[in-house]
């Protein structure tokens, strides 16, 4: 099992940044690939960012490209999500996962470990 626990969301401005961290822990970091998602009230929950085993591989969802930058520390059992720009419609819960097996980084249901979320809201 991994237990994956997120902090650093907040309420900020628009046109400011925030960054998410997720630490990991419970078993062996680097055997996962790592993605954030988000979910807005009323909305399914959609892909953010993810990262696969080698940090090489990157995938953006493209209404954050450019603005979102995933990473990870593998000796820190960590990932981050720094958000550069934040608009309104970045408001949403923001949930960090991680998967042991390949398949599609967009899709929620390949994602076996998932964080409780925290929270960003972005004011205009």
């Amino acid at each position: 099992q991994l237990q994956l626990v997120e902090s650093g969301g907040g309420l900020v401005q628009a046109g400011n940044s925030l960054r998410l961290s997720c630490a990991a822990s419970g078993r062996t970091f680097s055997d996962n690939a790592v993605a954030w998602f988000r979910q807005a009230p009323g909305k399914e929950r959609q892909f953010v960012a993810a990262m696969g085993w080698s940090a090489e591989n990157t995938y953006y969802a493209d209404s954050v490209k450019g603005r979102f930058t995933i990473s990870r520390d593998n000796a820190k059992n960590m990932v981050y999500l720094q958000m550069n720009s934040l608009k309104p419609e970045d408001t949403a819960v923001y949930y960090c996962a991680a998967r042991s097996r390949y398949g599609s980084p967009f899709r929620t249901d390949n994602y076996d470990y998932w964080g409780q979320g925290t929270q960003v809201t972005v004011s205009s």
